[in-house]
């Protein structure tokens, strides 16, 4: 079999996935090289054609966490604008009838001084504000398998462009590039494909119990205003 010839980068960190988790990543690990006078090469990743693109749409935010990453996004210009300014859980009996449920029954639903925001939204800023960095970020680039040397990962392969539907390469084919790194970070997701790649690699799975997944469902309503 013919071997692929692939064009190759080097990077200190490359981070599987710009979701809120890879992009969060990568800006810390810049902040902290920077702290110690250290100038490391960190490239992320994505699936999607652009950042937000595999991103659930509606999210409440609590900004903890980005006040300890970027303590001055409000005037970066972080898309966070409406705060949570009241709370209510209800029990419908019947269409018009519903019983309110207190908030010290359900205090993970208590989100006063949170934002409801666009999560998509949110990681193209945190896209953007990783940027400014020197922190390189490859949009439309699935990662399709891990490189190992000996046991050791040392980095990526992205997908092949321009093959059929049975693999076949067609006009315009170009070979996955290979991204060798010091240190590779998934944060592609609890069922990530290169993830899967590891838990059998390393056997992660071998006498534990299996993991559970749920599936969340968002229904808009139009309420009439006046209620």
């Amino acid at each position: 079999m013919e071997e692929t010839q692939r064009e190759s980068m080097e990077y200190d960190v490359v981070i599987v996935g710009a979701g809120p988790s890879g992009l969060s990543t990568a800006i810390r690990l810049k902040q902290l090289s920077s702290e110690q006078q250290s100038n490391i090469s960190i490239c992320v990743v994505e699936k999607g054609s652009e950042i937000g693109a595999h991103i659930l749409s509606g999210n409440v935010l609590d900004p903890k966490a980005l006040n300890e990453l970027i303590p001055d996004w409000e005037e970066k210009g972080a898309p966070l604008k409406t705060q949570v300014s009241k709370d209510s859980v209800r029990y419908l009996l019947t269409e018009s009838i519903t019983i309110p449920v207190p908030l010290l029954l359900t205090p993970s639903f208590k989100n006063h001084g949170n934002y409801i925001i666009s999560l998509a939204n949110l990681c193209r800023w945190l896209a953007e504000y990783a940027e400014s960095l020197e922190i390189d970020i490859f949009p439309g680039f699935p990662a399709s398998k891990l490189i190992f040397d000996d046991d050791k990962v040392i980095g990526i392969i992205t997908g092949d462009m321009g093959r059929d539907s049975k693999g076949e390469k067609k006009p315009g084919y170009e070979p996955g590039i290979e991204l060798k790194a010091k240190f590779t970070i998934l944060a592609e997701g609890c069922r990530g494909h290169l993830g899967k790649q590891i838990i059998h690699k390393y056997k992660l799975d071998q006498g534990k119990d299996p993991q559970h997944y749920g599936i969340g469902f968002k229904e808009v309503w139009d309420l009439n205003p006046e209620l």
